[in-house]
């Protein structure tokens, strides 16, 4: 997982935290996102959506109202972020990247 999914996984903690009132829930959503990232680093294939207008390696799937963008890179699978799916996706991509998502 890379630093910026980590970054993620902290922010969904804490946004869950302050919403919910209640720490637990907030560890508990979070562990079943690790999960299921590692669920899919498991699988024997390549799996998810390909999202070229973000990045030409990038791939998403869904989870809870999220979504994990992930790439497979020199035979590893790496997490790039994971974002709550309302976002405005292509403007997180830009706006991290100087980019227009067309990259």
């Amino acid at each position: 997982m890379l630093p910026s999914a980590l970054s993620d996984l902290v922010d969904i903690l804490e946004h869950i935290t302050r919403e919910s009132g209640n720490l637990t829930i907030a560890k508990r959503f979070v562990r079943l996102l690790r999960d299921r990232c590692r669920h899919l680093a498991s699988l024997p294939r390549v799996m998810g959506r390909p999202r070229p207008e973000l990045r030409p390696e990038t791939r998403s799937f869904p989870f809870r109202g999220y979504v994990i963008f992930f790439r497979y890179a020199h035979d590893a699978f790496e997490v790039v972020n994971i974002l709550e799916g309302h976002r405005d996706i292509t403007g997180h991509f830009r706006d991290r990247d100087g980019r227009d998502g067309d990259a």
